[in-house]
């Protein structure tokens, strides 16, 4: 689907379609994802993540510190042949040395996968030597790699520095790389009453998001291949989540932007795919103006695939998950 506008046939017969099959949840044949932990804080983010995505989703956890490990039946990667507390800390040669003598282990997980989501934080150690390293190897496997990187504190000059060439890594590796802000995901945390390191409720949302975005059937399904169009723009790209009230598309809009995401701008997006799942009672006319707002940013004729939903579980709210490529240089984050 191209341009801005999604025809209003189009939402109606996919509202119409899915009111009358909502009850149906099914799991789509054939599809592989695995959710891969790196390093302490992507561990960490992969469990919590991966207890909200329920069955038909693997995980594994990969790591040189053996507390990673602890309180999870999942697979797992050990970095290095004797387990230390120090890990690899300031020293991402080794995470990335390790992760490559592991590359039989990883060939046999990822057998089959066609998506990898994988968390990672680049505070310099396993994550940012392991983390490019294990997309390298899912790329190699033809699997689509969608990272969350979590980039070091403003405050952490020393740490930003040794980070970069690990997130120039990742990226490159990579089909989606989103940056996610410290700063900002600790003072979100706080205003919740969370712990950043192990309640990261915005990851844990995002990772869910996804997953029942290409698991579970609709009239109109997003699936790997739209997932692999949608991706396979030249240019930027980052993924959005965004909950809240049927009738306020702008407000839906704001939430999804409201993450703790690096600096970002949706102008001139060259293609999004969009996946809008409300309650029974979600109409042709919310879909149309949650889509306008979420796409009117775009690029004139930029390519729009749009999924959409009923789900029981959402009575009264909607939410939409986006994911936008062909984004030029980020620079601020604005929807205005």
């Amino acid at each position: 689907m191209h341009g801005q506008e999604i025809p209003e046939d189009v939402i109606r017969d996919t509202l119409e379609g899915i009111k009358q099959n909502h009850v149906l949840v099914t799991y789509m044949e054939g599809a592989q994802i695995l959710i891969a932990g790196i390093g302490g804080l992507g561990c960490a983010w992969a469990k919590r993540a991966h207890e909200k995505t329920g069955q038909g989703v693997d995980l594994v956890l990969i790591d040189s510190d053996e507390k990673s490990f602890q309180n999870s039946e999942s697979h797992k990667i050990r970095l290095g042949s004797e387990l230390d507390s120090s890990g690899c800390a300031a020293l991402p040669p080794l995470g990335e040395q390790r992760m490559r003598q592991a590359t039989g282990v990883s060939r046999t997980l990822l057998e089959g996968v066609e998506l990898v989501i994988l968390l990672t934080g680049l505070g310099g150690g396993t994550g940012t030597g392991a983390a490019p390293e294990f997309a390298r190897q899912a790329k190699l496997s033809n699997a689509i790699v969608i990272s969350v990187a979590a980039i070091p504190f403003e405050a952490q000059e020393t740490r930003l520095k040794v980070s970069n060439e690990g997130l120039s890594k990742l990226e490159s590796n990579s089909d989606v790389c989103v940056r996610l802000d410290l700063d900002r995901l600790a003072w979100q945390a706080r205003e919740r009453g969370t712990d950043w390191r192990t309640g990261a409720s915005w990851v844990e949302e995002l990772v869910e998001g996804l997953v029942r975005t290409l698991m579970r059937l609709g009239l109109i399904n997003l699936d790997m291949m739209d997932l692999k169009t949608i991706v396979g723009h030249s240019g930027g790209s980052t993924l959005m989540v965004g909950q809240g009230d049927p009738d306020d598309a702008d407000g839906l809009l704001r939430d999804a932007l409201s993450a703790p995401l690096a600096n970002l701008s949706m102008e001139g997006a060259k293609a999004c795919l969009l996946q809008i799942e409300g309650g029974p009672g979600m109409t042709v006319g919310q879909v149309g103006l949650i889509a306008d707002a979420f796409t009117g940013k775009f690029d004139p004729d930029a390519q729009v695939i749009l999924g959409a939903r009923v789900s029981d579980d959402l009575q009264g709210r909607i939410r939409v998950v986006a994911v936008v490529s062909g984004l030029e240089e980020i620079t601020e984050l604005s929807i205005v």
